[in-house]
């Protein structure tokens, strides 16, 4: 029997998905190609080969890992927190997490270089006590990303948790095996998954951040300059053909590493079920 009749309404949903991921996604992803490809091969690889361009890929592709790396450490508590324990306004706490995605970016982006700017709240404690400055550096960078990073990892962690069968560390700890090796042996290997696909979404978020993140960069050339800022300032000097050749090679290494990171999801998933 062939699949559209095993599913009903098969292929009014294909025909509603390949127009949705042409106009929406295809389109305008082969019309910054097709402008690519008006560059000569040398002149596409003059520009991104600039020294100030590969700063700024290794700037923002450097601090995103980072910032989701952090946010899945954090991401895991908070979220471990709020389904193992019973806290007092849990639900105001639980608001407070999805702040991030109603926030708008710009406006994160101005409290967080108000706070952390060497004359800030703590700015100026960092400076005074550690000698860390934060705003204007590419740590800044690190701390903004890792705001709207820490819901992706909780909200993906946190369903995982709450449908985890306590009754198999119950099992283990009635064997003998103390807290570490029960979230070791049991625990960890099960949210595993979930919290890779978190801090995937965190560094893709990351990557093509740039409200939460011109504010408190300080966005200086060859030190805490973005992607996403550089190609907002060769389009505003009225360099098209610079901007979308950085644009093109954004996507390009941004498409390879979220494939990387499916098919190692996908693996882990695998070996999760054979244990």
């Amino acid at each position: 029997m062939s699949q559209s009749f095993i599913m009903p309404g098969f292929r009014l949903t294909l025909a509603f998905t390949l127009f949705y991921l042409g106009l929406v996604v295809l389109i305008p992803l082969s019309t910054l190609v097709f402008k690519s490809l008006q560059l000569g091969w040398s002149d596409y690889i003059s520009i991104i080969t600039h020294e100030r361009v590969l700063t700024a890929f290794r700037v923002s592709f450097v601090t995103s890992l980072i910032a989701a790396l952090v946010a899945g450490l954090f991401g895991f508590i908070i979220a471990w927190v709020m389904v193992r324990y019973s806290l007092t306004g849990k639900r105001f706490l639980d608001a407070l997490i999805d702040l991030p995605f109603a926030l708008p970016t710009a406006v994160a982006g101005v409290v967080l270089a108000t706070i952390y700017q060497p004359s800030g709240m703590l700015g100026k404690w960092l400076i005074d006590n550690f000698g860390i400055k934060v705003a204007y550096t590419p740590l800044g960078i690190v701390v903004a990303l890792i705001f709207i990073g820490i819901p992706f990892v909780v909200r993906t962690i946190e369903p995982v948790l709450q449908e985890f069968d306590t009754s198999m560390e119950e099992a283990a700890s009635s064997l003998g095996a103390t807290r570490w090796q029960v979230f070791v042996k049991i625990i960890f290997p099960n949210i595993f998954p979930a919290m890779l696909t978190g801090v995937s979404l965190a560094f893709a978020r990351g990557v093509g951040e740039y409200g939460s993140v011109i504010f408190i960069a300080g966005n200086l050339p060859y030190v805490s300059e973005i992607v996403p800022l550089l190609i907002v300032t060769k389009l505003e000097q009225y360099q098209y053909a610079g901007a979308t050749a950085i644009a093109l090679t954004m996507l390009v290494l941004s498409f390879i590493l979220l494939l990387f990171i499916n098919l190692l999801q996908r693996w882990v998933r695998t070996r999760s079920g054979q244990l």
